[in-house]
């Protein structure tokens, strides 16, 4: 049995701002720094083997700051968790993009949660199976991260209204192919937090 730690990387300027980033390469400010320092303290107490995170700035230095508290080196590049594709979307906010897709218009380039789970889960499963035993860590974002909780507890999670926030951690347990989710939306100040990290 494998455990993966997907954690969400800290704040942006666009987060702040309200604004959908999806592909779009924004960096971690002061706060999201500080948010990955915490999740890296939080983290600290327990067994990690490896690191992975989406080749996004954002969290590739959210896991290279998490990594330097949980004693292991340069994080691996997954580009299959990288952040959703928001198309024409990106860089606008939640009221801008309403205003000019109303409706449930489809956005022109953006991927469907079906699309991101179709390549974010095997590459998953694929960690499950190379790292058998062991306890990862893997840096995404919101849109893949709740696509993926969507996914493997069948809607029931997130509950409405409820957001994926930036630093917070969320435990899936792979055995024998199957991925299902052990943890959900654990932040630095919850105290399960560092026991979902010991095994």
């Amino acid at each position: 049995m494998t455990f993966i730690s997907l954690v969400r990387h800290g704040q942006t300027d666009w987060n702040l701002a309200k604004r959908i980033q999806g592909s779009s390469d924004i960096p971690l400010n002061a706060t999201g720094r500080d948010q990955a320092e915490a999740t890296g303290r939080a983290l600290a107490g327990g067994r990690f083997d490896a690191i992975y995170a989406s080749p996004l700035s954002r969290a590739l230095d959210t896991a290279r700051i998490i990594a330097g508290h949980v004693g292991l080196g340069e994080p691996e590049r997954l580009p299959a968790v990288a952040e959703r594709q928001y198309g024409e979307a990106e860089g606008l906010t939640g009221e801008q993009i309403l205003a000019r897709w109303p409706d449930g218009t489809p956005v022109p380039g953006r991927e469907t949660r079906d699309e991101v789970v179709a390549r974010a889960l095997p590459a998953l499963r694929e960690l499950g199976e190379r790292h058998p035993g062991e306890n990862l860590i893997v840096v995404s974002h919101g849109g893949v991260i709740s696509s993926l909780v969507r996914h493997v507890t069948d809607h029931a999670l997130p509950g409405p209204g409820e957001l994926i926030p930036n630093g917070s951690v969320h435990r899936f347990r792979y055995d024998d192919g199957d991925l299902t989710l052990d943890r959900f939306n654990l932040g630095p100040e919850d105290r399960d937090l560092f026991t979902a990290s010991v095994m």
